[in-house]
């Protein structure tokens, strides 16, 4: 089963910034990596005009888009699909999916947490926090990473999910 860790946070944390880096380093490492962005708000991929949208707007209940580099699948959904659904269903052939937008979730999960916004934790070690990325020390229970720190983060990842 592929493994999940989800990156989570606050709005305006870096939680988007950090992933990024994440996959960098992660793929640069040789791992294949998926991500899940979640948003509570919806979003749509293709825009009014295009064939692919009136495909949808005159009723396809799945519209598929493709190219000889790239795929991508538009379906109808009858509930907010889950992390592990969204894996069984749609992921193959990568070593770890890292996550983003589903703040409570039961997957292992990395806070990131800036000093300047002067928020506290939203995750507590019961709740699935495996670790921490932020600009200040934080005793949460867990191991605490400078957010710029990549390397020792994508290693402790890595160690606990990929080796």
């Amino acid at each position: 089963m592929i493994p999940i860790v989800s990156i989570v946070g606050k709005s305006s944390s870096g939680k988007t910034t950090l992933l990024e880096k994440l996959i960098t380093e992660l793929v640069r490492r040789g791992w294949r990596v998926a991500t899940i962005k979640h948003n509570i708000h919806g979003f749509q991929i293709d825009h009014e005009g295009k064939d692919s949208y009136r495909h949808k707007k005159a009723g396809a209940h799945i519209t598929v888009l493709s190219s000889p580099v790239q795929l991508a699948l538009v379906r109808d959904v009858d509930h907010d699909y889950s992390f592990a659904e969204i894996r069984d269903e749609f992921i193959r052939d990568v070593d770890i999916i890292l996550a983003e937008g589903f703040k409570v979730n039961d997957y292992p999960k990395i806070e990131v947490n800036r000093s300047e916004l002067k928020r506290d934790l939203f995750n507590k070690k019961e709740d699935g926090l495996i670790a921490v990325a932020s600009d200040t020390e934080i005793d949460a229970g867990v191991p605490c990473f400078d957010i710029n720190d990549v390397k020792s983060i994508a290693d402790f990842i890595e160690r606990g999910y990929l080796l």
